[in-house]
């Protein structure tokens, strides 16, 4: 089977990577998509430890259309009884179009749904659907004419992990707080600070990636009722596996800071839920009394970026705090995502390199400055 795993656009290869490490041959990578091949179990094994997808997708067919006409017959000629049960509960729950003649989302989910029911009348041989079975929403990405038809395994986004229950203003998505770090060289026995760690999405995702924590363990896929395709017993062999790779008690220094007392309360019940509670310090602190006796370790952070005008005012003297921090802490490297365009000016130095990045709907940049490694014996340093 073809599976496609959509992800935040500009984090395609960190994607790609988590794909090839759980064995599995990639088919294309696109902007904001990565589809390999895979079997019934790897459609549980993906959900369950991928990181930084949004969701797993199980592609169901491709279709050329330019008018409703041949969007209704290609849609038709997809095999939909091969996915389809007859009780099957069968919604359009989601159509994207680019740069492509129908443009329309709310008639492109009409045609296709009306096409699938054609197809499954034809095949069992009856006139009404009682739909009262297991759910299979239908996902349809339409590209210059080219219509990709896809089952959601998922359900909710696989960023909902299942422990945040509580947030901070501005969160980062959990997919990609964990891109962001996979992003730089951190490694488990590095120290990792966020200063601005509101409700702890960043050192959440990095202990649980130190512990080898699945993302998905504690939450349940759409998929887990599709019998007809996936046995329950891969669902189960999938849980169990991850719960043999963990490793706790982790060794790593792990600390999250914020100036609001209230969100690092938020931040410990979320650890506390996501298991990881005692792999994290929290604490409540300005960035401008951020310090650390400890040489070369990671700040990675997600500071505030002054969407309202009322706040962009203060954004220079908190930008400049957090250059003087990074001066202090001149053996660290630092990792910065914010769409403060001014960011390099009041950090006081140029990064060594940028990534455009989008938060949800906001384009900001991964500003990237990475500090000497730790001296090996005998060895020169390098830069990470």
């Amino acid at each position: 089977m073809e599976l496609m795993a959509p992800c935040h656009f500009g984090l395609e290869a960190v994607l790609k990577r988590e794909i090839l490490d759980l064995g599995y041959e990639i088919s294309s990578v696109e902007d904001g998509r990565v589809t390999f091949l895979g079997d019934a179990e790897a459609i549980a094994t993906a959900n369950i430890f991928l990181r930084t997808a949004e969701r797993i997708l199980l592609k169901a067919g491709s279709v050329h259309a330019e008018t409703y006409d041949e969007l209704f017959e290609g849609t038709k000629a997809i095999p939909w009884e091969e996915y389809l049960p007859r009780d099957a509960k069968f919604q359009v729950t989601k159509a994207t179009t680019v740069k492509s003649k129908l443009f329309s989302p709310s008639d492109i989910q009409s045609i296709v749904k009306k096409a699938v029911v054609e197809r499954l009348k034809s095949v069992y041989k009856i006139d009404w659907f009682p739909e009262d079975g297991a759910s299979y929403p239908i996902r349809v990405f339409f590209m210059k004419d080219e219509a990709v038809l896809a089952l959601d395994t998922t359900g909710e986004s696989l960023h909902k992990r299942g422990y945040r229950k509580l947030t901070a203003k501005a969160p980062i998505s959990e997919t990609l707080a964990a891109a962001l770090i996979a992003l730089t060289p951190w490694k488990a026995d590095r120290i990792l600070v966020d200063p601005f760690c509101g409700s702890g999405t960043f050192p959440i995702e990095a202990a649980m990636m130190a512990a080898n924590i699945a993302p998905g363990m504690e939450r349940s896929f759409t998929a887990e009722h599709w019998q007809n395709l996936i046995a329950k017993k891969h669902w189960y062999d999938a849980v169990e596996e991850a719960q043999d790779l963990i490793q706790m008690p982790a060794e790593c220094d792990i600390q999250g800071y914020d100036i609001d007392g209230e969100v690092i309360k938020a931040a410990r019940e979320n650890a506390r839920r996501a298991g990881v509670e005692q792999l994290i310090h929290f604490q409540q602190r300005p960035v401008s009394e951020l310090r650390h006796p400890k040489k070369y370790g990671f700040i990675i952070t997600n500071p505030p970026y002054g969407e309202r005008l009322e706040d962009k005012a203060a954004l220079p003297a908190l930008y400049r705090e957090m250059g003087e921090a990074f001066t202090r802490l001149d053996s660290w490297s630092e990792y910065v995502i914010t769409s403060y365009e001014d960011a390099e000016k009041y950090i006081g130095k140029k990064a060594a390199k940028n990534r455009k990045i989008y938060n949800g709907m906001i384009r900001a940049y991964y500003y990237q400055f990475p500090g000497p490694r730790p001296p090996k014996r005998n060895g020169p340093q390098r830069t990470d």
